[in-house]
């Protein structure tokens, strides 16, 4: 078997412009794929590549300083945020304010519950939470700023009563973080804080036909890791 073991650059080589790429974690540095997202500045700074990226992410991502989305926050790599909480990348929130990026704001739970509509290719989650208020598409629709104007999320009506749908879109790449990887791309968690939403974002990516990119601490042998322990198998990798 090809080990799935590469380094940050040829996996950040795989994200194309355009994509739409989900970043995991949860603010100051918890289960945050730090090296891939400096790894992926650095290209950006580079070359210029890739650019126009879709940028998801369920909480705020970084240390309101210098890690995280902040790393990220560059004319040209992004062309549109959608996220549940952008207090951890102010950089990337000013981007939003001055026009300078598409951006929306989604309820956490939402995006949690879309990764897993992704994966089962469900059309989106249906839910009342946000019902009346801003991202309600017949007020804001969780657009943030003037720039931003295509409606993702719909008023649709079942059992008589109308339910807002956030709808589904293609996840063509990911960024998380793990403890241990074997060569077949199993992924152990044993040392991170906190799971989040890692394996449904793994199975979003993975059915939308996209790149599951994870960083490790550290390399195990085939046949090694402990079935029990492992939180991303190797097939979604």
């Amino acid at each position: 078997m090809r080990s799935k073991v590469v380094s940050a650059a040829e996996a950040l080589a795989l994200i194309r412009d355009g994509d739409t790429l989900v970043v995991g974690g949860s603010g100051g540095g918890v289960t945050e794929a730090t090296g891939l997202i400096r790894a992926l500045r650095e290209r950006f700074l580079a070359d210029g590549h890739p650019r126009d990226l879709t940028v998801v992410h369920t909480t705020g991502v970084g240390d309101r300083e210098d890690t995280g989305l902040n790393l990220i926050a560059l004319e040209g790599l992004v062309r549109r945020e959608i996220g549940g909480h952008y207090g951890m990348a102010p950089e990337m929130t000013q981007m939003a304010i001055e026009n300078r990026i598409e951006a929306y704001n989604f309820p956490q739970g939402v995006l949690a519950q879309l990764y897993r509509e992704v994966a089962g290719g469900r059309p989106g989650v249906i839910t009342q939470v946000g019902m009346g208020t801003y991202v309600d598409p017949r007020l804001d629709g969780g657009k943030i700023n003037e720039r931003t104007a295509e409606d993702l999320v719909e008023i649709v009506e079942l059992v008589g009563r109308n339910w807002l749908l956030y709808r589904s879109f293609p996840m063509h790449a990911c960024l998380l973080r793990g403890t241990t990887a074997d060569e077949a791309g199993n992924i152990t968690m044993e040392q991170e804080p906190a799971i989040l939403d890692n394996l449904a974002i793994a199975e979003a990516v993975r059915n939308s036909g996209g790149t599951v990119i994870v960083q490790v601490k550290r390399v195990a042998r085939n046949g090694t890791l402990d079935p029990r322990q492992v939180r991303i198998p190797g097939f979604l990798v």
